[in-house]
């Protein structure tokens, strides 16, 4: 091989290495322009596809949380009789499905409100909760103030309550839900919580929609919170 083969090949191994240092970069950088989370009370699309080695089964649902009442079995109590009229006006309603959502709810809400996203918050919230949220967060932001919160996960997420009212369902859950949160001052100083413990917290929420929509999202119309675990 002469040398101006092997500067050759020199050359041509640091574009390659050059190249491949930029994609990183560029697949790594958030660009602003990634999507957004998902709705998250939105039907799933069906699985259609398989493996040719997987036999179908009898198609379970998940099990959300393990002392979650079956209340789809029977009308014996009123949650159940609410929670059959709801059906009844919305075919698509199933308990696990709208858990399901609310905790995904929980979760954008969450976070939105921490790191003051209105535009997150409005499609989730009623207008009187939308309003509540927002004068928070600029109570917030007049006091120099941050928040930083981590969901770490759910305890327990379970329907507490459901009515309707003419064509509109309520549903409310009992959530508890493990967190780290800490309010830091202007110079980044924690003024309440600890970034190094996690608390569990009981929320209770309640959810709302026109079984005659054709928007499969349900509102916040109502929070409860207790105190901290």
């Amino acid at each position: 091989m002469t040398n101006l083969q092997l500067l050759e090949i020199v050359i041509w191994a640091m574009i390659a290495g050059f190249l491949i240092l930029n994609l990183r970069r560029v697949l790594g950088r958030r660009t602003g322009q990634e999507k957004p989370p998902p709705p998250p009370f939105a039907p799933k699309p069906p699985t259609t596809e398989r493996p040719d080695n997987v036999i179908a089964l009898p198609t379970a649902a998940r099990t959300v949380d393990e002392d979650e009442d079956e209340t789809e079995s029977t009308e014996q109590t009123p949650l159940a009789r609410e929670l059959a009229q709801i059906r009844r006006l919305d075919p698509n309603f199933t308990e696990k499905e709208f858990l399901a959502g609310a905790k995904g709810a929980f979760e954008i809400i969450l976070h939105a409100f921490a790191a003051g996203d209105e535009k997150a918050l409005r499609p989730l919230l009623s207008k009187d909760v939308f309003a509540n949220f927002r004068t928070a967060i600029e109570d917030r932001i007049n006091a120099g103030e941050t928040m930083e919160t981590e969901l770490i996960g759910f305890k327990k997420a379970v329907i507490a309550d459901a009515e309707m009212q003419g064509t509109v369902a309520h549903v409310t859950v009992d959530f508890i839900s493990e967190q780290v949160n800490v309010i830091k001052d202007k110079d980044g100083a924690v003024i309440d919580g600890d970034p190094t413990r996690i608390i569990a917290v009981t929320d209770t929420w309640t959810f709302a929609r026109n079984t005659r929509s054709s928007n499969p999202n349900w509102e916040l119309v109502g929070t409860e919170s207790s105190d901290e675990v």
